[in-house]
């Protein structure tokens, strides 16, 4: 996958900057593909944990939503939110539609905060995992990156790019 790659694409970020300046790697991270399989993966953490509390969770349904972590119908999502204007709401229902049996259990007790704000720090300290090690080869250091002031980007493509 290019930099940037498929602007059309569930599987990097889209954004103009991205295309020039990100790794694939990177924008994957950022990805719907991966904020969206995150959300899974936290709603399954909450049904073990549930489970495991003694809230009445099968391991059948634990086990159907380990299968469907990846099986994600973007358009039925996208259809979902545009019926019901939420898209944490939008993705329990299409998380459902393929885990019948676990349907009841995807969110309990969650609020949308739950996925929301997990999944940006974990997506947040994967982009840092990323990072770092390139940041530290670097030929300059993270003085010098954070002396920058705004001042010092005037004229530059990207920031005329920005106040337009």
């Amino acid at each position: 996958m290019a930099a940037g790659g498929d602007h059309g694409s569930p599987d990097t970020y889209r954004s103009p900057l991205a295309s020039r300046y990100a790794s694939p790697e990177m924008c994957f991270v950022f990805s719907d593909r991966y904020k969206f399989r995150t959300w899974r993966q936290l709603w399954l953490w909450l049904a073990e944990a549930e489970q495991t509390l003694g809230l009445p969770i099968t391991d059948e349904q634990i086990q159907e939503m380990k299968s469907n972590l990846d099986n994600i119908d973007f358009k039925m999502a996208a259809e979902e939110e545009k019926r019901l204007r939420h898209d944490v709401m939008a993705h329990v229902h299409t998380f459902g539609h393929c885990c019948p049996n676990a349907a009841g259990i995807i969110h309990l007790g969650a609020t949308s905060c739950y996925v929301g704000d997990n999944t940006d720090l974990i997506i947040l300290r994967n982009a840092l995992d990323l990072l770092l090690p390139k940041a530290r080869t670097a030929d300059h250091s993270w003085e010098t990156l954070l002396s920058l002031d705004s001042g010092s980007l005037h004229g530059s493509p990207e920031f005329e790019a920005c106040s337009r």
